[in-house]
């Protein structure tokens, strides 16, 4: 019984916009009233029945947005609802402002602090997979990622109804969670997603319990419910996805229950029963209460078995590779790796290492189905990892050019990706298109190529066109014009006697236009004597038995073009009269002279007519000239009285001139009309009675000639300005204007700017592509035509100037020079930095003068000559193709005037400790210091001054370099450098040592002999190497074969004990001593040999019990159940381990199919497969693989599912 108004608002004022009820278009009218205001539409219901429950649509453009409405009947209640409670979904029973918007857009306000879920229901009866639903804010950004304290996502299926249920959940919100938010669902093919806009106002209650963030939320926004089902209806869309807008808001109740200390009931709970507590509790973020219970609790003991886990997520770009790493506590250990549960097999992709205590899974060239879980067991130990394998962004290789068609083509943009099957979306002016019901719009997908295909194109479809990537994107420009009716061939004057037929026939270029045939401005309509018919492009009228009447001048009309045939119809009437007197000639026409009023003008091409009245008995003899010359000359002569008929000779001259004369007519025509056929016509017409004289001035008028090649005079980032010179010759007539077209390089298409002739002779081309190289021509119109176009201008590039040069500032100033420096622009834009322009002027004058002549490409520049005491403000531009930048400008004038600067030295950090150089080497080391003027730079060693041949030192402005080009053991020591300026200086050391290797260690002995072991002393070198030593080699040799095997190595201490020699064998013995540099060059070596003494012992070799290493069968991979098609091989594959090696034998319904042709069986390594050769529907069934040894057996089945194959379906 009530009223419900839906209001929807577009983002262009004058779209058009439809509504539906139920896949039916709704008119205004009776209950349905329909209205517009600007960008603003709605549609009222009056008188709301239980059959308008239905599902209504609004659609605008290439947007469509479907709702549902739902109807109930309202019940007393003893206590009402508060007045702020919210109708449920579908229930409108207040104004229009609850409607959603026909932009798919719903409108939500909150509160700061409170909670809010956003629910989407899926309905997977009809699906093999599970959707996939995503949750974006803004237009890019994935929520999925930003899951923490303030947001969660949470999904759940019910069995029972096949309902997916999605829910985003956003605690205590905050003023910046407001925004534009987006869910997408998607199934293989289908698709839908619902937009919505989240308004956060005010602050949150004070005093919120701490538990308060994980109980269930206040408040429940039910976003949208999704049906994949295809529909039974035919009105409907079959297998379409559908978001029914219903939006909806309800309050949840409190509970009123006493708190509960839920920490402690959690604490003291098995991890099996948590979830049953969060659902007695209300908890809804029980993952996150986890978190808080797991830091409250006492670490856990660290991991015996790994010394360092896998980290929680990996993420690899596809087809790179990566490699996990897992430090273990036993180098010895062995390691299993999982995949999704599965064990890895070391293949060429997966490769296993073991380097010491770490091991290593290399994946190489991963794709998409390495996205998985992987796990690295250890003993009863285990630690696990995600790898997210992310694919590289899709860029367009080949890009949309721009079109231009006539209206009702059909039009096809294509591009080419990098990726076959990658996923592109298409915009036509900022406004994503999709495949409405009218199918204005296709999308093609062949491998990388995509193609958008617009049947019968319009007007309406003119625009930019967009189609994007995740890595790029390209557009190109849609020009859709009106048909021009060409005449291919025009109906031409006739001249027919009575009761002859006279037949107008004309052919036009669109055989579908019709047309209307006028005689002197009436329309003819067809009659017994008159016939009108149309074939193909052909028109024609016939007349049947002329009349007088006939005559006259015949028009043909096609419709819905402005423009017409005509012709004239002559009646040739034979009459005998005697006429014994003479008249003289006479001309009778209206207009005569050469005043501009009497001219007659003929279009260049067009047929000239001249039709002259004339008089005089007898018949007179016509001749026609132009200015001088004779062009054609006519005579008619009157017979004899007595006679009955007239005499007329014709003549033809060059082709395309024609006489024709009749009785009080001479027509003069010339077909085809030319430049020169323009001048001065004069007929004279002469009989025995006299003569008479007439003049004519004829002008011919054409298309103009074309303009002079377009000069490209500057550009923009996505314009450029054009001016070209006016044609030699306007045709005859004044230059309406002129029509500009454009081309990119690489294309065939040209494009044309503007349809309206433009006036000027300057023009501003925009909307063009910064980066790509264009060609611009010319038209000329006037009130003919237009002529033919210019040639083409020279290739420009459209680009802008880059910004301004960033921070510029003073780096130095001497009494005659400064030095600047910057950095480069922020914006390069599309062309090449040239260089940079510095100028500088006088503090209170206006003239720039350059610093130098030219640009420079560096980011700094020492301006010399400038005179001391000077205030000059200095600024610097960037320049490229496009000219300068807007200029970078220092903040204040700077005075030209070298200012004192104290003394400093800036020693390096790697010079504040002991330089440490090998003898022989090269020192080279560099000081930089500061100060002005000049300072005066001192070096001395050990308090003397350096000497040229010690060491060579080089000073500059800003740094002093000691150099040493082959380095001794004397050149060790301190080195002290002085920077002075007056009386004002700075001091800094350097401490240099230059070592050698060590000397050899002396008085190497033998102090004991026991067993198998040998007890060495000896003592340090006398010469060190002026470094510390910091070890001994020491190395022993059987002195039969006098081969050196080291025994200790980077020994500390000046005694050892050698042990594990050889008896029976004879030792000598040597030590190297070791310091920075490496080993002395000479050992020290024992003088006398050690002898080994043998011993008796007795052998006893160890017993060993023989291992058993039988084993019985047991599949590792069982067989999977499967559905295949009719007449394509199928192979069911499954794996087995055994010793010795199991027999295995294939069955099917328990039945031995060993020796069946129609099956082949394969193993290898343990891998057995079936593989079932164009399988029918007869053999589905299940599958049995059995494994027998003299250990045991083990079997393994499947289901095999063979499916007919279905018809395929036309797109």
């Amino acid at each position: 019984g009530s009223s419900v108004v839906f209001e929807a608002e577009t983002e262009k004022p004058d779209a058009k916009v439809k509504w539906q009820c139920n896949s039916k278009d709704i008119a205004s009218g009776g209950k349905y009233v329909i209205t517009s205001d600007g960008n603003k539409h709605s549609l009222a219901i009056k008188a709301i029945t239980k059959e308008d429950a239905n599902v209504y649509a609004v659609i605008a453009g290439g947007s469509k947005v479907k709702f549902e409405l739902k109807v109930s009947e309202v019940k007393p209640e003893e206590n009402p609802a508060p007045p702020a409670a919210e109708p449920a979904s579908g229930e409108h029973t207040g104004p229009a402002q609850d409607a959603p918007p026909a932009e798919g857009d719903a409108k939500l306000f909150f509160c700061a602090g409170e909670n809010i879920t956003f629910v989407a229901k899926v309905n997977a009866e009809s699906l093999l997979k599970k959707p996939t639903v995503k949750w974006f804010k803004g237009k890019w950004m994935d929520l999925a990622s930003k899951s923490g304290k303030h947001l969660q996502l949470k999904e759940t299926y019910d069995r029972n109804t096949k309902v997916y249920t999605f829910e985003m959940q956003i605690i205590e919100a905050k003023a910046n969670f407001a925004g534009a938010y987006r869910c997408e669902v998607a199934s293989r093919n289908k698709f839908d997603s619902c937009n919505f806009d989240l308004t956060v106002h005010g602050e949150a209650a004070e005093g919120l319990d701490i538990r308060a963030a994980f109980r269930r939320t206040q408040l429940v926004v039910l976003l949208m419910c999704c049906d994949f089902c295809s529909s039974t209806d035919g009105n409907e869309d079959s297998g379409e996805l559908d978001f029914s807008a219903l939006l909806r808001k309800r309050a949840v109740q409190a509970s009123s229950d006493p708190d509960v200390d839920v920490w402690k009931i959690l604490s003291g709970a098995p991890a099996s029963e948590y979830e049953k507590i969060a659902f007695q509790h209300g908890i809804t973020d029980l993952r996150g209460m986890l978190k808080r219970l797991k830091k409250m609790k006492k670490e856990e003991k660290k991991s015996e078995a790994f010394l360092k886990k896998l980290d929680p997520a990996y993420q690899v770009t596809k087809g790179q590779k990566i490699k996990l790493a897992v430090e273990v506590a036993n180098e010895d250990v062995e390691v299993k790796w999982l995949k999704n549960g599965q064990e890895i097999q070391p293949t060429g992709r997966y490769i296993f290492e073991s380097v010491g205590n770490m091991r290593y899974l290399t994946i190489n060239n991963c794709s998409l189905a390495d996205d998985a879980a992987y796990c690295c067991i250890v003993g009863e130990e285990k630690c696990t990892t995600e790898l997210f394998v992310k694919e590289p962004p899709v860029t367009i290789v080949k890009n949309l050019e721009d079109q231009m068609v006539m209206k009702g083509e059909r039009v096809e943009l294509e591009c080419e990706v990098s990726e076959e099957g990658a996923n592109v979306k298409w915009e036509k002016d900022g406004v994503e298109l999709t495949r409405d019901e009218s199918f204005k719009y296709r999308f093609k997908k062949d491998g990388c190529k995509h193609v958008l295909i617009i049947n019968d194109a319009s007007k309406e479809d003119c625009g930019h066109y967009k189609v994007k990537t995740n890595g790029g994107e390209s557009m190109a420009e849609l020009l859709v014009q009106e048909k021009e009716l060409e005449v291919y061939q025009s109906i031409a004057d006739l001249t027919v006697k009575a009761k002859d037929q006279a037949v107008f026939k004309c052919e036009v270029s669109d055989e579908n236009v019709k047309g209307t045939w006028y005689k002197n401005g009436v329309e003819v309509k067809a009659d017994a004597r008159i016939n009108i018919t149309h074939i193909g492009r052909i028109h024609k009228l016939t007349i049947d038995e002329v009349k007088p009447e006939d005559e006259g001048d015949y028009t043909f009309v096609p419709d819905g073009y402005a423009f017409n045939l005509s012709a004239k119809l002559n009646f040739l009437e034979v009459k005998i009269d005697f006429v014994p007197r003479q008249d003289p000639p006479k001309i009778h026409l209206d207009c005569m002279g050469r005043t501009s009023e009497s001219t007659i003008i003929v279009v260049a091409g067009n047929k000239l007519r001249l039709d002259v009245p004339i008089t005089g008995d007898p018949a007179p003899t016509v001749i026609w000239t132009k200015g001088e010359k004779v062009k054609q000359i006519r005579s008619l002569t009157l017979l004899t009285p007595g006679t009955t008929s007239w005499t007329t000779s014709n003549g033809e001259v060059n082709g395309r001139v024609h006489v024709e004369t009749t009785k009080g007519h001479c027509i003069f025509t010339i077909e085809g009309a030319e430049r020169q056929d323009e001048g001065i016509y004069s007929v004279v017409v002469r009989n025995p009675a006299g003569e008479d004289t007439a003049d004519i001035n004829v002008k011919v008028v054409d298309v103009p000639d074309p303009p002079q090649t377009p000069t490209i005079v500057s550009v923009g980032e996505d314009s450029c300005v054009v001016t070209w010179e006016p044609p030699l010759f306007d045709g005859g007539q004044p230059i309406i204007g002129y029509v500009l077209e454009r081309k990119k390089i690489k294309s065939y298409r040209w494009m044309r700017l503007n349809f309206d002739p433009y006036p000027r002779t300057t023009y501003e081309a925009r909307r063009m592509i910064e980066g790509v190289a264009y060609e611009m021509r010319v038209y000329a119109v006037n009130s003919i035509g237009m002529s033919r176009h210019s040639p083409a201008s020279k290739s420009f590039v459209p680009v802008a100037p880059t910004s301004e040069p960033i921070g510029l500032c003073v780096d130095d100033v001497s009494d005659t020079s400064i030095t600047l420096k910057w950095r480069r622009p922020e914006k390069i834009g599309a062309a090449e930095l040239e260089g940079y322009g510095v100028e500088y002027c006088k503090e209170g004058t206006d003239e720039w003068i350059p610093a130098i002549d030219g640009l420079t490409d560096r980011t700094s520049m020492i301006v010399k000559n400038l005179t001391t005491g000077d205030k000059l403000q200095f600024r610097v531009r960037a320049y490229n193709m496009a000219g300068p930048s807007a200029p970078a400008t220092l903040a204040q004038p700077v005075t030209i005037r070298e200012i004192m600067q104290r003394p400093k030295i800036w020693l390096p950090r790697i010079l504040r400790q002991t330089l440490i150089k090998k003898v022989g080497d090269t020192v080279n080391i560099v000081i930089p210091f500061q100060g002005k003027p000049r300072p005066k730079v001192t070096w001395s060693k050990d308090g003397e001054p350096l000497s040229p041949q010690f060491a060579s030192v080089r000073n500059s402005e800003v740094d002093t370099i000691l150099f040493i080009r082959k380095t001794e053991r004397k050149h060790s020591g301190q080195y002290d450098l002085q920077v002075q300026i007056e009386n004002v200086e700075d001091t800094a050391k350097v401490m240099l040592q230059i070592v050698d290797l060590p000397g050899p260690p002396e008085a190497l002995k033998i102090v004991d002999i026991w067993g198998f072991n040998v007890a060495l002393e000896w003592k340090p070198p006398k010469d060190n190497g002026n470094c510390e030593i910091v070890g001994y080699n020491i190395q022993k040799a059987d002195k039969k074969t006098m081969e050196w095997y080291t025994v200790y190595e980077q020994y500390r201490r000046t005694n050892c004990v050698v042990s594990d020699l050889i008896m029976g064998n004879e030792y000598v013995f040597r030590v190297f001593s070791i310091n920075l540099v490496g080993f002395s060059t000479e050992p020290c070596q024992t003088k006398d040999s050690v002898y080994i003494q043998k011993t008796g012992i007795v052998y006893k070799p160890p017993s060993y019990k023989e291992h058993d290493f039988s084993e019985a069968p047991k599949f590792t991979h069982p067989l999977m159940n499967r559905s295949v098609i009719a007449g394509y091989n199928a192979t069911l594959s499954c794996s087995v381990r055994g010793i010795p090696k199991p027999k295995v034998t294939w069955y099917k319904n328990k039945m031995d199919i060993t020796h069946e042709a129609k099956y082949r069986m394969l193993s290898k390594q343990g891998v057995l497969t079936l593989e079932i050769r164009k399988p029918c529907p007869f053999d589905g069934g299940v599958y049995m693989c059995k494994a027998v040894n003299d250990s045991g057996e083990d079997i393994v089945e499947c289901k095999l599912e063979v499916r007919p194959p279905q018809a395929s379906r036309c797109g």
